[in-house]
């Protein structure tokens, strides 16, 4: 029984799955119609898009063919309408160069005949020439070459009697203008220093607080004088001048130390020798410290930097030194600012030129100490403190010991004489004074045809009338140049001495 059921399954399950195959064949056929159906229909609608895009682009390649022969057709129509152009253009320039070169050739035609007729011309000239340079040479006896030396020496003449009156113009004018230059550049430089001067004696006068105070200062059988002179170096003078006493020396800084040292004791009140050692030690120090700041104040004054501390010190021990009564350092700044203000103007170097001007005394420093001119003094200093070659120069030619090689030497020697000789810088005495004066006058009046001489301007300008009748106007120059010359030589005076000759004639008349 349990067969026939399995027997029934199986014959039941083979038919199911007979009818399961069957079904799935029926369902692939199915699919395989509506696949071939649909491939059918993907195929043709392929088939029209290619046919409606091959149309699409059959339309297309038309149309750029159509519009490429467009614009071929117009670019080839310019081109064309471009050659005709040029064509047109190119025969115009051969028609033009036909006629230019018709014209050429009736040109050379006409040159030729020119030239033929300036031949036939010249032949003719040189024809003409030639006879009448031999008339010429048998009327003058000159021959051709004896001709051409005789014009050049006269031209030669002439020529060099007008290069010499134009030479002498041009000197003339050049030498006004550099005169009125330098007159320019040395009133500028005198106008901008406005130093100062305070004349000075070889004498200090101290002041006492009554005439006792002599009597303490001489001490004891003179033991204080001895001492301070002793300590000092210096000559006290006490006179019945009341309440002063004379300080006397010839070196100014010892002569600074004493004065110091008898103030510090006549306000201290206590005067014995061992004092007076301690005051006169004090007082040096103080003048030592005074040296040195007047030698900074002066680098300062003058804007010089790197000299040696030795060379300041010089420069402050020139305050205390006086040069015909005129302070040494004041006057070495005023050359130093008038020396380089000039440089300025002249475009020179105006840091030497300055350092120059300030070191160019420097030897007065110690020129009682050492042997020798303060010229030879300042040089020696010079060299020792490796100053430049241009300085040392300088300083040996600022008074002509040698002579001036450099501009920065001719404006130290020029400063230094402005320093020196203008109204005030120096003091003289006054007798020595109007005998210089009356001297001036007397060596004008020397000369024959001088009516009246006058010495002015503080002897720095002579002023001399001459006899009209006696002296002409050519005599009146080498008159006083003669002067000037006498006046150098036999005369001693600071600075120059302007020689001015005036001479006037009158024509007198009268009306009747």
């Amino acid at each position: 029984m349990p067969f026939v059921f399995i027997l029934i399954g199986l014959v039941v399950g083979a038919g199911a799955a007979a009818a399961f195959f069957i079904l799935r064949e029926k369902n692939a056929e199915r699919n395989l119609a509506n696949a071939e159906e649909e491939a059918r229909q993907i195929l043709n609608d392929a088939i029209k898009s290619a046919e409606s895009k091959k149309r699409e682009a059959l339309v297309e390649a038309k149309e750029e063919i159509h519009r490429r022969r467009s614009e071929y057709e117009r670019e080839e129509k310019q081109r064309r309408a471009e050659v005709q152009k040029q064509e047109r253009r190119l025969q115009q320039k051969e028609e033009t160069l036909d006629r230019k070169t018709d014209a050429l050739e009736k040109k050379s035609d006409t040159l030729s005949n020119k030239i033929a007729a300036v031949e036939a011309q010249q032949a003719e000239v040189a024809l003409i020439k030639k006879s009448q340079l031999e008339m010429l040479e048998k009327i003058s006896g000159f021959t051709v070459e004896e001709a051409k030396a005789y014009i050049i020496a006269n031209v030669k003449d002439d020529v060099t009697h007008e290069m010499a009156v134009k030479v002498k113009e041009i000197e003339a004018q050049f030498k006004d203008e550099a005169d009125e230059r330098a007159r320019e550049i040395i009133a500028t430089a005198i106008q901008r220093c406005a130093a100062d001067h305070t004349s000075e004696i070889t004498v200090s006068v101290v002041p006492l607080p009554n005439d006792e105070m002599k009597g303490r200062i001489i001490g004891r059988e003179g033991r204080n004088i001895r001492s301070i002179e002793t300590l000092t170096g210096c000559d006290l003078i006490i006179d019945d001048t009341p309440e002063a006493i004379t300080v006397s020396s010839f070196d100014p800084v010892r002569r600074e130390v004493a004065r110091l040292a008898l103030e510090k004791l006549i306000q201290d009140g206590r005067i014995h020798p061992a004092r007076i050692e301690e005051m006169v030690a004090k007082a040096q120090r103080e003048v030592n410290a005074t040296i040195k700041a007047e030698g900074e104040r002066a680098v300062f004054e003058t804007n010089i930097h790197g000299l040696n501390p030795e060379i300041i010190k010089l420069l402050g021990r020139m305050r205390y030194r006086t040069s015909y009564g005129q302070n040494v350092l004041n006057h070495s700044i005023e050359v130093s600012h008038i020396a380089g203000l000039m440089a300025a103007e002249l475009g020179v170097d105006v840091n030497t030129a300055k350092r120059a001007g300030l070191l160019h005394d420097i030897g007065k420093a110690i020129d009682h100490e050492v042997e020798g001119s303060h010229v030879t003094i300042g040089v020696d200093l010079a060299r020792k403190y490796k100053e430049s070659d241009a300085v040392i120069h300088a300083i040996e030619a600022h008074h002509n010991d040698v002579e001036p090689r450099t501009v920065v030497a001719c404006l130290v020697q020029a400063a230094d004489a402005i320093s020196a000789s203008r109204p005030g810088a120096r003091r003289e005495n006054i007798e020595n004074y109007v005998k210089r004066l009356e001297k001036l006058e007397e060596v004008s009046k020397s000369f024959p045809g001088i009516a009246s001489s006058y010495a002015i301007q503080a002897g720095r300008e002579i002023r001399i009338m001459v006899k009209p009748d006696e002296v002409s106007e050519d005599q009146m120059v080498l008159l006083a140049r003669d002067i000037a010359k006498k006046i150098e030589e036999e005369l001693t005076y600071p600075g120059q001495i302007k020689v001015h000759v005036l001479r006037e004639t009158k024509a007198v008349d009268y009306a009747k």
